[in-house]
């Protein structure tokens, strides 16, 4: 009998320690992580993220319009020659599936930055979901799959 009377302390007690005596507070926006994949001497740089995340300026350089129903998918093709980086040609797709299966094929368009250039293009997302991307890169002769997921 005694254990129940402790129960309910011990459990706000341990629930105080977890928040560590703070209190709640709105979550905030983590940008995902870009994310790159090596086949022989060819990068492929890969994300996807709201378009609300983008500042302005990007935008505009990007051409893209901010809008929460948005999000960039932007896709980067280097030749590696040792610690050096270049453009490489290639021939790049992108599909994306939310979580219920709905397929959507992602138009890219190159455009220029940094001295460099990326594919990019835009995908209709809702909040609290979940889309896996798979990009297709055809170069050289070879043809490689990445895969990854973002959560919006």
């Amino acid at each position: 009998m005694p254990m129940k009377r402790f129960a309910a302390p011990l459990a706000l007690v341990l629930l105080s320690a977890c928040s560590g005596g703070e209190a709640p507070h709105t979550a905030e926006f983590v940008q995902a992580t870009p994310a790159e994949a090596d086949f022989g001497n060819l990068r492929v740089r890969y994300n996807a993220l709201p378009t609300l995340a983008l500042s302005e300026p990007v935008a505009k350089q990007y051409g893209v319009a901010r809008d929460a129903g948005t999000a960039l998918v932007l896709v980067a093709l280097r030749e590696v020659k040792g610690n050096e980086e270049s453009d490489a040609d290639g021939d790049v797709s992108v599909t994306a599936h939310d979580l219920s299966g709905a397929r959507q094929a992602i138009t890219l368009r190159k455009v220029e930055a940094g001295g460099y250039t990326d594919y990019i293009g835009t995908a209709r997302v809702s909040p609290r979901n979940s889309y896996r991307f798979e990009i297709v890169v055809a170069t050289g002769g070879r043809r490689e799959t990445v895969k990854f997921q973002r959560n919006f």
